[in-house]
């Protein structure tokens, strides 16, 4: 990552991905520094499903672009983007088509199913850290309505076994065995691999475990601009002070274009917000047996201790946090249309987050070309928690200049 090993390494940002980056570095003995603006596991990594899906497709798919066209005006389907004069989406969505063909999703899932297995056996390993996290394993199901939505999942699923995941399909009978709070369902798939947690727990209890192992972590820090001389970055002003480093990692989610505005790099990055509710078990909450995405509705309804968590939804709207309620009712609405006699109650907590999302679907991992002591590990859509012990261990792997376990050039932030 540098041309020479760097000393220390600041990471910018206190969610998964840059909380992952931290252990790995602090735990094989390198000097790390975490600053984060808010508290820990803010935003993205708060709230979302808590789905650790390995081998799940990028949001990039053959046929993606005309169902994103009949979708993307109205506020209560899956995908929604928000009618607005808005250059920079323009361009995003429009190189966003050119990555939905058979071709690039083959590249894509060459490197996801790899990247999807060794961070599933990463999760296992860190239960030698004995995080408080609510940590299962046991998979998930994919869920359908329709005999089209199951006809398309089978064929999605039928791919997986090339790059060594064993997916299962179920009827409609046999999914209501398996989950009999199921309604009226055609059937269903089940990816066995998969495992769950609570997301913002994981990340309290790894950054903990980050001090453990020597490294320092500032929260409610901001930092301001990148410090640069000539062209090498040498640090970060922050609302206290200046912090040197010899290598800066921005793992700053959706924010990361603000802090690379001074820079030669223009990652093509656009945040797309999803939704949470969670429900607290009780009479007219469907008690699940292990999560389950309601596949036309697109809603990921996840077993939390005491609660069930609904997320999901993808929403162009800007970098803000404006809460449309129509979208977390779809929430409510998937789940009284896939599950029998829900009468949900109010809800304990919602939420509303920013998934960073580059074009191509694929992360940006790596070292900015253009400004020696960069790097950059943002871009995880949807994949974020799935991906975030493995993108740690890349990146310490790349700082400590060992060899890499996958051939990562797909994930070049300098690639577009």
């Amino acid at each position: 990552m540098a041309s020479s090993r760097p000393e220390h390494t600041l990471i910018v940002g206190a969610g998964i991905i840059g909380i992952c980056c931290a252990y790995y570095l602090a735990r094989r003995g390198h000097r790390v520094t975490v600053v984060e603006a808010e508290d820990l596991a803010a935003r993205a990594s708060q709230g979302n499903a808590g789905s650790i899906a390995p081998g799940h497709e990028p949001i990039n798919k053959p046929g993606r672009t005309l169902q994103a066209l009949r979708w993307m005006f109205s506020s209560k389907s899956p995908l929604y983007v928000a009618p607005r004069p808005d250059p920079a989406l323009a361009r995003w969505l429009w190189t966003f088509r050119r990555y939905c063909t058979e071709a690039h999703l083959h590249r894509a899932m060459t490197l996801l199913g790899p990247l999807g297995h060794r961070s599933a056996e990463l999760f296992e390993a860190l239960r030698d850290e004995q995080l408080a996290c609510h940590y299962r394993t046991g998979g998930y199901y994919a869920v359908f309505r329709t005999e089209a939505g199951l006809r398309h999942a089978r064929a999605d699923a039928a791919l997986l076994p090339a790059l060594g995941y064993r997916p299962e399909c179920f009827d409609a009978a046999a999914m209501r065995d398996r989950e009999p709070a199921l309604g009226e369902v055609a059937g269903g798939v089940f990816y066995p691999e998969s495992s769950w947690c609570d997301p913002e727990l994981f990340v309290r209890n790894l950054a903990a475990a980050v001090v453990r192992h020597g490294g320092e972590l500032h929260t409610h820090r901001r930092a301001n601009r990148l410090a640069m001389c000539n062209e090498r970055v040498t640090g970060v002003h922050t609302d206290g002070g200046m912090i040197a480093a010899d290598l800066v990692l921005l793992a700053t989610g959706a924010q990361t274009p603000e802090l690379l505005q001074p820079t030669r790099l223009r990652l093509p990055l656009q945040p797309a917000k999803g939704y949470h509710r969670d429900y607290a078990h009780g009479p007219g909450v469907p008690r699940l047996h292990a999560p389950c995405i309601l596949g036309e509705s697109y809603v990921f309804c996840t077993p939390l201790p005491n609660r069930l968590r609904l997320a999901g939804t993808l929403e162009f709207s800007g970098f803000n946090l404006h809460v449309r309620h129509e979208r977390l009712e779809q929430l409510s609405a998937a789940a009284r249309e896939y599950y029998r006699d829900v009468h949900l109650p109010a809800p304990a907590s919602e939420w509303v987050g920013q998934r960073p999302c580059l074009p191509d679907g694929l992360p940006a991992v790596g070292p900015v070309r253009q400004h020696p002591g960069l790097a950059v590990a943002t871009g995880h859509a949807m994949m974020g928690l799935t991906l975030g012990p493995v993108t740690g261990e890349l990146v310490a792997n790349m700082v400590l200049g060992e060899p890499l376990r996958v051939d990562v050039g797909a994930l070049d932030p300098n690639r577009f």
